[in-house]
C-alpha cells in the first residue's frame, strides 16, 4: 500500500486578472531556500496562455504574480506558452515549455540563474511535418502506431502540421557524460542525449528519427494508458533510480478521455530500462474540481518537490486549477520495485 494524501487546491484563477481569467494549470515546481517557486500556466480569454509565478511557503502562497513572467514574443508561440517543467543544473535554471502558434506545439527552452529573469533560447525540438516524418519512419518499425496520431492531426490542424510535440524536460544531470531529456512523440514517451544544446538541429533531429525505436523509454502497455503517455514532471534522482511521475490518457465509454497521474521507476545509468512501473495509476480524477473544469477528468502531474520521506506531487486539475497531492516516497519506491 501507498500512503497518499488526500487532493487539495494549491491555486485558482483570479477572474479578475486578465492573463489568467479562464484558468490556472500544469505547474513547474522548484524550492529554494525552504521557499517552493511554482511556475504555471495561465490562460486568458481565446485559450492564450503565459507563464504566471507565485511562492509557496509553510503551505501558503506568497509574492503572486500581477503579470507574466514569460508570455508570447514569437511567431512560433504567439497562442501560447503552455506547460512548463524546470530543472536546476550546474547553478542554473532550464525551463521547458510548449510553443504554440494555432497549429503546431513545439517546445522552446529558457534559463535563469535568480528565478525571477528568464532569457529565451527558441524553439528545441524539430520541426518536421508528418508528412515527412512518415517517409522517415517507414523502415524503423515506428509507422503502425504512429499512424493514428498522424491522421488525428492532420485532420484537426491541417495537413502541413509538424510533429506534435510536448512532455519535454531536462534530466537534473548528465548521464555517462550527456545532457539528457525525456521528449514525448505520440503514443510514447522517447529520450534523447546530446552534448550541447546547439546540436539540436533540424539534420541531428532526422537522424534520430531513423533510429527512434532505439530511444522508446516507454509506450503505453495499461488499460488506463489505451490512448497515450507523456512526462510529467522532471525526473528525480533517488538511491534505488530515476522515479518519473507521468501522465497517461485513458479513453472511457462513458466518460471519455481521463487522464491519470501515474509512475515508474528508471535505472540510473540507462533511463531508458525501466526497473519498476505502477500497473494502476497513481492518483486519478476524484474530487468535483478534478472532474468537472475546462477540460473534464484530468489530473495532469507536472512538478514535483521532495522533503525527507514525503514528495508532494502538484498537477493541473480539469485545466482549470493547480492541486498537489503529498506522498510516501519510500513505500512508492518499494511498490515500484515489487
Amino acid at each position: 500500500m501507498i500512503d497518499i494524501s488526500e487532493s487539495s487546491i494549491v491555486l485558482e484563477n483570479n477572474p479578475e486578472v486578465d492573463f489568467e481569467n479562464e484558468g490556472v494549470l500544469n505547474p513547474a515546481c522548484v524550492e529554494k531556500d525552504g521557499v517552493i517557486n511554482i511556475f504555471y500556466r495561465a490562460v486568458r480569454k481565446g485559450n492564450f496562455s503565459s507563464i504566471g509565478s507565485c511562492q509557496i511557503k509553510n503551505n501558503k502562497v506568497i509574492n503572486r504574480s500581477i503579470k507574466p513572467i514569460l508570455e508570447p514574443e514569437y511567431k512560433y508561440e504567439n497562442h501560447g506558452i503552455e506547460d512548463p517543467r524546470i530543472t536546476y543544473m550546474d547553478g542554473k535554471y532550464y525551463m521547458f515549455y510548449t510553443a504554440y502558434d494555432g497549429q503546431n506545439a513545439l517546445v522552446a527552452w529558457a534559463t535563469s540563474t535568480d528565478l525571477k529573469t528568464f532569457t529565451k533560447k527558441g524553439l528545441i525540438t524539430p520541426q518536421i511535418t508528418y508528412d515527412e516524418a512518415e517517409d522517415i519512419f517507414k523502415n524503423t518499425g515506428m509507422i503502425d502506431k504512429y499512424k493514428y496520431f498522424e491522421k488525428e492531426y492532420k485532420q484537426i490542424r491541417g495537413k502541413g502540421v509538424y510533429l506534435w510535440e510536448k512532455d519535454t524536460m531536462l534530466f537534473p544531470k548528465k548521464i555517462n557524460g550527456k545532457y539528457a531529456i525525456l521528449h514525448r512523440i505520440l503514443p510514447g514517451i522517447q529520450i534523447c542525449y546530446f552534448d550541447d544544446f546547439d546540436q539540436l538541429t533540424q539534420n541531428f533531429w532526422r537522424e534520430y528519427l531513423k533510429n527512434l525505436n532505439d530511444f522508446v523509454v516507454m509506450d503505453p502497455k495499461f488499460p488506463f494508458e489505451n490512448t497515450y503517455i507523456g512526462g510529467g514532471a522532471v525526473p528525480i534522482e533517488t538511491e534505488k533510480g530515476w522515479l518519473l511521475i507521468y501522465h497517461s490518457v485513458e479513453e472511457s465509454i462513458d466518460r471519455g478521455p481521463i487522464y491519470h497521474a501515474c509512475a515508474a521507476l528508471l535505472d540510473k545509468k540507462n533511463p531508458k530500462k525501466v526497473i519498476g512501473r505502477l500497473p494502476y495509476p497513481l492518483f486519478s480524477p476524484e474530487t468535483d474540481w478534478e472532474k468537472h473544469g475546462v477540460v473534464d477528468n484530468v489530473v495532469f502531474p507536472t512538478g514535483t518537490v521532495v522533503k525527507g520521506n514525503l514528495i508532494s506531487i502538484y498537477y493541473g486539475a480539469a485545466d482549470k486549477r493547480i492541486g498537489v497531492k503529498k506522498i510516501n516516497l519510500p513505500q512508492l519506491l518499494k511498490e515500484l520495485l515489487s
